[in-house]
């Protein structure tokens, strides 16, 4: 789905965008949608088709400017649980890969997780923390601070959207998240029920903007003719 969004991206608004896989190809321009970071097409044109280690170095310097990630759990703070839930009877997940990473050296990230009838993904706490958003709890105390006062300054960035299929959410100078717009077909109120928090949706500006009829018909006809997403 991300990469969805950045081919989009790269036929309107931002045709310099350079795209990076965790796989290691950097600028590569496939034709059409790729099914994975892994799929071979990422490299067609690619300016480098290198390995995992040049691409997270390319974190590691600073060069990322924006990154899209998931996860099992999203909480008030932007914090990523891709690892476990549940409690002690709980389930262990697929862990987090690159998550942890890019979620904390990119200069911003934003968020896509599914919301509606799935409120427990979205927390006040989440059960695990594989990648931590705005705020964390500091040890021993457990008290809640900026996450630069406890792994130093280099880790600036953070999540400054979350994109569900109910409405988009940032973040306010607190590091805490709120209702930014919501999707036609749903309401401010719906999404707030839909989280396991008080979500505050004051700021709320209205609903989302619906794609137009050039980007439909990039999506269906050039982007992902084969309906990978969008069937």
């Amino acid at each position: 789905l991300p990469m969805l969004a950045i081919m989009l991206a790269q036929h309107t608004q931002a045709p310099t965008a350079i795209c990076i896989y965790e796989s290691g190809s950097i600028d590569g321009r496939p034709k059409d949608l790729p099914t994975s970071v892994a799929d071979a097409r990422c490299s067609y044109q690619a300016a480098v088709a290198d390995g995992l280690t040049d691409v997270f170095g390319q974190l590691q310097s600073g060069k990322v400017d924006l990154a899209y990630l998931g996860g099992a759990e999203v909480d008030l703070y932007g914090n990523v649980n891709c690892t476990f839930m549940g409690g002690p009877t709980g389930k262990r997940l697929t862990g987090g890969g690159g998550n942890p990473d890019i979620h904390s050296l990119a200069k911003r990230s934003v968020l896509i997780m599914p919301q509606l009838n799935q409120k427990r993904r979205f927390v006040e706490k989440v059960s695990y923390i594989t990648s931590p958003g705005w705020k964390i709890p500091h040890w021993p105390d457990k008290e809640w601070v900026p996450k630069q006062e406890v792994y130093g300054p280099a880790f600036f960035g953070g999540p400054a959207a979350v994109i569900s299929d109910m409405g988009v959410y940032r973040f306010d100078e607190n590091g805490e998240m709120y209702l930014d717009t919501f999707h036609p077909g749903f309401t401010a109120e719906e999404c707030r029920e839909n989280c396991s928090f008080d979500l505050n949706i004051s700021r709320v500006k209205g609903e989302t903007l619906t794609p137009t009829y050039e980007e439909l018909d990039l999506l269906y006809k050039i982007i992902d003719p084969e309906g990978i997403i969008m069937k």
